[in-house]
């Protein structure tokens, strides 16, 4: 008997697309990760706060739970569905849009151990986010990782269809 093996699931992400009305249009809150390899970059830095799951856990709890952890943030409001999406093969992002509204100055979030620099055997500890800023949607584009960008077209569509 010829046993297959299962296919690799893909690693799941959930996060939230928070966001907020201003006088110009809406304006989304990135959050740009820590750590030694992202200090010096910002155009396609920048994500939605959100991270990994298991297979024990429901999206949204992973969602809300993910934000929690990066940003120190409960958005309340209600939740609207984006569609998820696929990065590359190598990831499936599950996000939820919320209107709601922070001081990104005020975030404070879980921090992470790596090895740096590389083979020296210390270890330190970085911030699993940095910094966090709100950002108008067309410059959002160019700041937002590109596999996530469909996330903030979703919601300028969802956006302009509730005009």
């Amino acid at each position: 008997m010829v046993v297959k093996a299962s296919p690799k699931r893909l690693p799941q992400t959930a996060g939230l697309l928070i966001y907020r009305m201003k006088g110009h249009g809406p304006e989304v809150l990135l959050v740009h990760p820590g750590g030694p390899f992202w200090a010096k970059k910002d155009a396609h830095a920048w994500s939605i706060p959100k991270g990994e799951f298991g297979d024990d856990e429901e999206p949204l709890a992973a969602a809300r739970r993910e934000v929690a952890e990066e940003t120190g943030l409960d958005p309340q409001g209600p939740l609207t569905a984006l569609q998820p999406i696929c990065r590359s093969g190598h990831k499936t992002i599950h996000a939820w849009a919320v209107e709601s509204d922070c001081d990104p100055s005020v975030i404070a979030g879980n921090n992470f151990t790596m090895e740096w620099p590389p083979r020296s055997g210390r270890m330190q500890e970085f911030p699993e986010v940095d910094r966090a800023a709100w950002f108008p949607l067309d410059v959002a584009k160019t700041k937002i990782h590109k596999g996530q960008r469909d996330l903030l077209d979703q919601l300028e569509r969802r956006l302009a269809g509730a005009a």
